[in-house]
C-alpha cells in the first residue's frame, strides 16, 4: 500500500478543498426536520451543480470520474470543510454501488442522474416490526399481478430514515414464502407516491421527524422495480450492505474531523485525566484512515467487500461512541448545553445499531472470518 499522494491526487484535494472552503453552509438545521431537509436538499443540488456530488461516478451521471482515492480525498476535505451530513446518502452510498453492480442499464439511466441531482430522495426499506437485525425474517410480500403490470407489494417497513421526506425506497421483498429464509426474497426500487404506499413519520425523543414507517397495501410497481434477479434479493441486498458496513457509508473524514475537534476541545479545556483517551481517539481515527486506504487498495485491485466488512463496522461504530462520550466528559455539566457534541452522541448510540447490530457482526466474524462454528 502507497501512502503518498501522486500530484494529481494532490491537485484534485486542492480543488476541493478551495471549493467547499467557499461554498459549505455554515448552522444548517438537522436534515432530519422538514426544514433542515429542504436547506440541505439546495445544498446538495449545489454540490451536482458543481459536480462535487458523486464524484466518483461516470461524467454522464454528473460525476468526475475520480479514483476510488480520490474519492476518500474528497470526503476528508468535506468534512474538513465542516460541510453537512448528506440527505442524499442511502441512495448515493448505498443503493448506488448496488445499482452499478447489479442494474440493467435502463435503470442506471433514469435513476442515477436524478439521484445525484438530489431530485429523486431514496430511504431504505429493510427494518420490519418483527424483523430488524434478522433480516432474512422479513415478512413483506410480493407478487406478480394477474394482469402482468408487474407486481404487488404488501407489508410494512420501519425505522425508515428520512423516510418521512423520501421519495423512493429500496427493500427486500417475500417473492417465494415456501423458500428457505435466506432465499425467495427479491430486492425491489419503490416510488413512494405509490398508489397503495402509505408513509408515516413518527418524531423521536431528540424533536427530530424524519423517521417513519411505510405500510404498502397492494401496491403496484412496474416490472423495472426489481434490482437483479428475482428470488435472488439476498445476494443483492448483501452487496449494500458491504458498501453500509465497509466503506462509502462511513468514510475515516468524518472521523478524523471528528478527531480533530475532540483535540481542539481538550486544548481548551485540558484534562490530564483524559489525555489518554482524546490520544487514543485521535489515533483510532487515524487508523481506521489506514484501513481504509487498505482496504480501497484491495478494492482498486479487483477485490470485493467480504464478510471483513462487518469488522469494519464494528470498528467505527465504537469509535464514534468513543469520540463523543469523551468530549462529553471534558464538557462536563456543560455537555447538555452543547448542541453538536450533544447531538452528535445521541446519534453515534445508533452506529452499534443500524447497518446490523455489532453483537450480529461480532457473529458474522467469528464465523465467517475466524471459521469458528455456529452454535
Amino acid at each position: 500500500m502507497d501512502l503518498t499522494w501522486t500530484e494529481e491526487e494532490e491537485a484534485f484535494r486542492a480543488e476541493a478543498r478551495a471549493w467547499l472552503e467557499a461554498n459549505v453552509p455554515r448552522g444548517l438545521p438537522s436534515g432530519d426536520t422538514a426544514p433542515g431537509f429542504a436547506l440541505h436538499r439546495e445544498w446538495e443540488r449545489e454540490l451536482f451543480d458543481a459536480r462535487w456530488a458523486v464524484v466518483s461516478w461516470p461524467r454522464e451521471y454528473g460525476g468526475r470520474e475520480a479514483t476510488l482515492f480520490e474519492w476518500l480525498i474528497f470526503e476528508e476535505e468535506y468534512h474538513r470543510a465542516g460541510g453537512p451530513q448528506r440527505v442524499t446518502q442511502n441512495g448515493i452510498f448505498l443503493l448506488a454501488p448496488t445499482l452499478f453492480e447489479f442494474g440493467t442499464q435502463e435503470q442506471k439511466d433514469s435513476i442515477l442522474p436524478r439521484m445525484a441531482a438530489a431530485e429523486d430522495l431514496w430511504c431504505q426499506g429493510w427494518s420490519e416490526p418483527d424483523a430488524g437485525s434478522d433480516l432474512a425474517a422479513i415478512k413483506s410480500m410480493a407478487v406478480r399481478d394477474d394482469s402482468g403490470a408487474g407486481w404487488r407489494l404488501t407489508g410494512q417497513k420501519t425505522w425508515t430514515t428520512r423516510g418521512a421526506f423520501c421519495t423512493h425506497l429500496f427493500g427486500l421483498f417475500r417473492t417465494d414464502p415456501s423458500a428457505e429464509r435466506h432465499r425467495g426474497l427479491t430486492y425491489f426500487l419503490v416510488p413512494l407516491a405509490a398508489e397503495g404506499v402509505t408513509v408515516r413519520g413518527f418524531g423521536r425523543l431528540d424533536g427530530d421527524e424524519g423517521f417513519a414507517e411505510v405500510f404498502l397495501e397492494d401496491a403496484l410497481v412496474p416490472e423495472g422495480a426489481v434490482l437483479g434477479e428475482v428470488d435472488r434479493g439476498w445476494e443483492v441486498a448483501m452487496d449494500t450492505a458491504g458498501s453500509e458496513r465497509e466503506l462509502t457509508l462511513r468514510s475515516p473524514g468524518r472521523f478524523q474531523a471528528t478527531a480533530a475537534r475532540l483535540v481542539e476541545l481538550w486544548r481548551e479545556r485540558p484534562d490530564p485525566g483524559l489525555r489518554d483517551e482524546v490520544v487514543r481517539a485521535w489515533m483510532d481515527a487515524e487508523a481506521y484512515q489506514l484501513h481504509t486506504l487498505q482496504t480501497v487498495t484491495r478494492l482498486a485491485g479487483g477485490g470485493r467487500a467480504g464478510p471483513e466488512a462487518s469488522l469494519t463496522k464494528l470498528f467505527w461504530s465504537e469509535l464514534d461512541v468513543r469520540l463523543h462520550e469523551t468530549a462529553l466528559r471534558l464538557l462536563g455539566p456543560e455537555a447538555e448545553l452543547d448542541g453538536p457534541w450533544s447531538k452528535g452522541f445521541q446519534f453515534a448510540l445508533a452506529g452499534p445499531i443500524y447497518a446490523g447490530t455489532n453483537e450480529i457482526q461480532r457473529n458474522v466474524v467469528a464465523e465467517r472470518v475466524l471459521g469458528l462454528p455456529r452454535r
